[in-house]
């Protein structure tokens, strides 16, 4: 059977990362680990762009695990900090490059809240600078920041608002902090990307409004953000494959007087040595579904939920919690990386 082009079952990531797994051969990433935390940088090319529906620009991306714990998130914090300031290098922002951070997405809609709540802890000091005789201490840049709202709200485009903003107040480069979507559970509230290509807002919930980036404002935009939602499609799909995790596990380890007793409580998004089950047992163990393959299983339950409007997206029970944590660790990293005195 043929590649089955996915485009048209929308199954919604705003992931570069996860965009590129089937092109692994045509577009190369490099990785690295510091501690437990992973950072891979991907570079598309123009001739990339509609092969993986991404613009052209660098891709970092950072997978951590516990943003909850404080220490975890001071280590997250550094790192990030760290790849900001090297992508600010790389697109030749100077420290006194000024900026405008803007937090995107709806206050009122937690999961969407990731760019206001980002914003409201911004070190701003553009109306230090406009000051007659402002005694400013090396080390501090020239930031402000807005939060848009959504058009749903105010009726106005985006874009519109951030293009008046820009043409007024003249900063050097954008930074726009946006909530996102991933195609993989296991993603959500624990993977940071950035991004000079820019960004269209609300892309990953199907609901995509016009291109903020430095084609249509003429100024870098550096695009951050967190998936903090998942479609239902994904997770049935996902709830499939550690279904077969298991059958394969228990199959393993059914005789293994040590393991029998663990095979009901099994991590298996840790677990790597789990081998895949093979034709034969996967038909045993899956009946239909173990004849398709994983984008045929999503077509299939994308077949079954859109017409009935069950396709939801969905967010993790301690999501306000979970966006506070998220929500320090950008506003930190981005003060930090803008500010080389900010303590």
């Amino acid at each position: 059977m043929g590649k089955i082009d996915m485009s048209k079952y929308k199954i919604r990531t705003d992931l570069a990362i996860e965009s590129i797994k089937d092109y692994k051969d045509e577009i190369k990433s490099e990785e690295k680990v510091i501690d437990d935390i992973k950072i891979t940088k991907i570079e598309v090319l123009k001739e990339h762009e509609e092969m993986i529906n991404k613009k052209k620009g660098k891709y970092i991306t950072i997978e951590f695990e516990d943003v909850t714990d404080y220490n975890n998130r001071q280590k997250l914090i550094k790192i990030f900090e760290n790849e900001l300031k090297d992508l600010l290098n790389n697109i030749n922002i100077n420290e006194s490059s000024s900026v405008l951070v803007i937090g995107l997405g709806n206050e009122k809609s937690t999961p969407d809240s990731l760019g206001p709540s980002t914003i409201d802890n911004i070190l701003v000091t553009r109306h230090l600078f406009s000051l007659e005789g402002n005694n400013i201490e090396d080390g501090f840049r020239c930031v402000g920041a807005f939060n848009p709202g959504v058009m749903g709200v105010t009726g106005i485009e985006t874009h519109d608002i951030i293009k008046s903003l820009v043409e007024n107040t003249n900063p050097d480069f954008l930074i726009v902090v946006d909530a996102l979507a991933a195609s993989s559970i296991s993603r959500i509230n624990k993977t940071i990307q950035m991004t000079d290509s820019g960004i269209h807002p609300g892309s990953g919930v199907g609901n995509s409004r016009r291109e903020i980036s430095k084609d249509t404002l003429n100024i870098p935009v550096i695009a951050i953000g967190i998936p903090t939602v998942v479609d239902a499609v994904t997770i049935v799909s996902d709830t499939i494959n550690y279904m077969e995790q298991h059958f394969s596990y228990v199959a393993q380890n059914i005789n293994n007087p040590a393991n029998r007793l663990a095979t009901s409580n099994v991590n298996y998004i840790k677990k790597k040595n789990i081998k895949d089950l093979d034709t034969e047992n996967k038909k045993k163990y899956m009946g239909y579904l173990g004849e398709l393959e994983d984008d045929e299983i999503k077509e299939l339950i994308y077949e079954v939920l859109s017409p009935i409007n069950y396709n939801l997206m969905v967010t993790p029970k301690e999501v306000d919690f979970l966006i506070s944590k998220l929500s320090e660790v950008l506003s930190t990293g981005i003060n930090k990386a803008l500010h080389k005195s900010f303590k």
